[in-house]
């Protein structure tokens, strides 16, 4: 790939103070304080998620909402829980409940974007200094379904074409989790410009056209899974990826899906073995889909990797490098800003560095992050950015075009591969290495004995204790008005996911995002 005309000095200039702001750190906020009385002596409600202890049924769970004067929300199988609303006070009963594991707060989350920090070439060479390039000789992720858990995609554009020839998207199926989303576009940005580093491929464009062939992702051929779990402005909260994960799971066979790309992180410093995402994640792990996480943006913090699902030891949690506009490894480095560290479970993270700085990617047409930095804009179609959210869709791809090439391969078996062959920086770190990945024995380098999962996996069967959870107790259905998605084989609406009970709350009628994820400009 040719690299792009830089900008002039000066617009450079311009570019690094407006984006020293743009920052998607996709977190779950802290726990907040104690709800105040409001004017009329009425306490603030909450929105919480609930696990049960082993054995409790669902159904129990929400007769104790209930008699606390709360209001039950959508059931959690994948965690044997629920979600609800109630007042501050009956949260702390909640909580005192034999019934009752863990209460979490349903918090924000944010993406793990940066913008750039410093001045650079416009040109993306990521796909060579991970040796992606080479691997394309042998696999490109064709066939292979990666879910993109984000603010959705933009598939008509021509980079997730089927071919040059055919304008058939490559994003098979448009999910839309959150019920205040009101088109399956992403109007934010952030997940398309994800989708591109898994899997956009500037080839398919026009081949007149001055972009032709300068920009892809590292799995140019892999399908795409559009998994919307925020409202057109890109707020989102814990229980909307919850609910996206299992998505993902419950169409793991339907769309092919082996990988999930995750550029988010959580706000609420929590135990892996109790965090109800961490539990999500596991469950989709175990269920054979590697999952991809952003390592997150606080550099050595000492929380810097203590948020899921980044903290989840089975994950592949992903930091970025600065490789300097360079297809070299020789000069590449681990930013500043990528975060590292040892979880409060004592796990270090993150497993391995990708590219995540000055990256070149897709751009959604009218989407926030285009009117946020004009400068950022690359010929109409591209936009350049940094941070972690970039740096884990690049290995999220490789881990595709490894699955196509060895599709007997586990999760596990792809994580040891990528993390047992990177390529050691200066500073001891590891950078992906995408074809000593391809040509390591997979059934080797296994990478989960020993690991102690989330308190509702079942240790002897790595699955979820059926007893304690049951995965057929919630089903998927379309609304009765499903959003459309013409570029998409498949749309689907979960606004209208329900229990076998039929007793949660009017979908339509709570907003669970309210909260929001909000996205911050600094």
């Amino acid at each position: 790939m040719s690299r792009a005309r830089g900008l002039a000095e000066a617009a450079l200039a311009a570019v690094a103070l407006v984006l020293a702001a743009l920052a998607w750190l996709f977190v779950v906020a802290p726990t907040p304080a104690p709800a105040r009385p409001t004017a009329a002596g009425v306490p603030h409600r909450v929105e919480v998620i609930i696990q049960l202890r082993r054995g409790v049924d669902v159904a129990e769970g929400r007769a104790l909402v209930r008699s606390l004067g709360g209001q039950p929300g959508v059931d959690l199988p994948i965690i044997n829980g629920l979600s609800a609303r109630l007042g501050a006070d009956a949260e702390r009963r909640l909580v005192a409940s034999p019934l009752v594991r863990v209460v979490s707060i349903n918090s924000p989350i944010r993406d793990t974007t940066l913008t750039n920090p410093t001045p650079w070439t416009l040109a993306t060479t990521f796909d060579q200094s991970t040796g992606a390039t080479k691997l394309w000789n042998r696999s490109t992720g064709a066939g292979v379904g990666v879910a993109v858990i984000d603010t959705g995609i933009d598939g008509d554009l021509p980079d997730f074409q089927t071919s040059q020839g055919s304008s058939t998207s490559r994003v098979i199926a448009s999910a839309v989790i959150d019920p205040n989303a009101t088109t399956p576009d992403d109007a934010y940005g952030h997940g398309t410009a994800v989708a591109g580093l898994v899997a956009g491929n500037g080839w398919y464009r026009n081949s007149g056209d001055p972009l032709y062939g300068k920009y892809a992702g590292t799995a140019p051929d892999a399908n795409l899974i559009s998994i919307k779990v925020s409202d057109d402005s890109g707020n989102a909260t814990t229980l909307d990826a919850i609910y996206g994960l299992q998505f993902a799971v419950d169409h793991k066979s339907d769309y092919n899906i082996r990988v999930v790309n995750l550029s988010f992180r959580s706000m609420s410093a929590q135990s892996y073995t109790t965090d109800p995402l961490d539990a999500a994640v596991e469950q989709a792990w175990l269920h054979g889909i590697t999952v991809v996480a952003a390592a997150g943006n606080l550099g050595s913090a000492p929380d810097a990797v203590s948020y899921a699902p980044a903290n989840d030891p089975y994950v592949i949690t992903v930091g970025a490098t600065n490789n300097q506009g360079s297809a070299s490894t020789s000069d590449d480095v681990e930013a500043s800003w990528s975060s590292r560290g040892v979880t409060q479970d004592g796990i270090s993270k993150p497993d391995v560095l990708a590219p995540g700085a000055h990256i070149v990617t897709t751009l959604a047409p009218g989407s926030s992050f285009a009117s946020a930095c004009p400068t950022c804009v690359i010929g109409g179609s591209y936009f350049q950015l940094s941070g972690t959210s970039l740096a884990a869709p690049i290995v999220a791809g490789i881990a595709a075009d490894l699955l196509a090439a060895h599709p007997r391969w586990t999760p596990a078996m792809v994580k040891g591969a990528i993390v047992n062959t990177a390529t050691s920086l200066s500073g001891g770190e590891g950078e992906v290495n995408a074809m000593g990945a391809y040509w390591a024995g997979g059934s080797q380098l296994t990478s989960d004995q020993g690991l102690t999962p989330n308190d509702l996996i079942d240790p002897d069967t790595d699955s979820i204790d059926y007893d304690a959870a049951s995965w057929s107790a919630a089903s998927w259905s379309t609304a009765a008005d499903p959003l459309a998605a013409s570029w998409s084989a498949a749309s689907w609406s979960c606004i209208g996911c329900s229990s076998d009970e039929g007793d949660n709350i009017n979908p339509t009628a709570a907003s669970w995002s309210d909260v929001g994820w909000a996205s911050r400009w600094r």
